[in-house]
């Protein structure tokens, strides 16, 4: 439009929140203690349990929907510990728990276990599928052996361990909380990672870190690349305390220690709207 002063046009930009500045803001990032004492977290309809209640189902012949059912319900009767026996790698078990839990699975989960969690402790003895712990909130979750690709979507809080290794797009769109891999990932981990950390101790794929706007990515090993916008990072005395204290939590201290990690952080050059499309230049102009 002939006539539209600089700053009118700077106006209409921020309007449609087409802004050239740096984000800034609070952290969206969520702290949560496991060792809390507070019944109830974080819902006021989330029942009591006592974790010296234990009690054991056996998934051999039940179905997924059976299986769930059967948690919430000695979820309800403030049953806190559960042992999942014989899960027989069946999908989405363990999904949408919004409660302290302490769950043991004896076995392997297939596709989506133990997402939309925000609370429990669960610790797998076996394999889990795709998208394990996808859009955790808080607690733990703890993988004896390997994991599929999507390890960790959308992640938001918490911590997820797996000590083996995983597949491609670790992380992808992390908002928040940690992902620990004691092996190797696959291609795309931490594609468009937001915020949180993610911890591989060993190689990775292509493209590690691809479009990550925030977060940051350590690797012990050696990445086949990294992606668009992933640059190395310096560590610092605060990074090495933090990753000594995660990985002996989960006994994946390393037997050489830590001084050989590198830390991947985002350049940034993604932060802004500096190449609009034609289209958005004119609908802005």
């Amino acid at each position: 439009m002939a006539g539209v002063t600089t700053a009118k046009k700077e106006h209409l930009s921020h309007e449609m929140g087409m802004h050239t500045e740096g984000l800034v803001g609070r952290t969206q990032q969520r702290f949560f203690d496991i060792a809390e004492e507070r019944v109830g977290y974080g819902y006021p309809d989330a029942p009591d349990v006592d974790f010296n209640k234990r009690a054991e189902i056996d998934c051999e012949n039940l179905e997924t929907r059976q299986i769930n059912s059967q948690l919430r319900e000695l979820i309800r009767h403030g049953v806190g510990t559960i042992v999942l026996k014989n899960p027989g790698s069946k999908h989405s078990i363990a999904v949408g728990i919004l409660n302290r839990l302490n769950l043991y699975i004896e076995g392997s989960c297939g596709y989506f276990a133990c997402g939309l969690t925000d609370g429990p402790n669960i610790r797998i003895k076996g394999r889990v599928g795709w998208a394990c712990g996808e859009n955790m909130l808080a607690g733990t979750i703890v993988i004896e052996k390997n994991a599929g690709s999507q390890f960790g979507a959308a992640l938001r809080g918490g911590d997820l361990v797996c000590k083996g290794s995983v597949g491609a797009r670790t992380g992808i769109d992390q908002k928040g909380g940690n992902i620990i891999v004691g092996g190797d990932t696959g291609s795309f981990s931490g594609f468009m990672m937001q915020r949180g950390r993610m911890v591989i101790l060993g190689n990775a794929g292509k493209n590690l870190g691809d479009s990550m706007y925030d977060g940051t990515i350590y690797l012990g090993g050696e990445a086949r690349s990294l992606g668009v916008d992933a640059v190395p990072g310096e560590m610092t005395d605060l990074d090495r305390q933090w990753l000594t204290r995660k990985l002996k939590m989960y006994d994946l201290y390393p037997k050489q220690g830590i001084n050989h990690i590198k830390k991947i952080v985002a350049g940034k050059a993604l932060w802004n709207y500096d190449n609009l499309e034609p289209g958005e230049k004119k609908l802005v102009l």
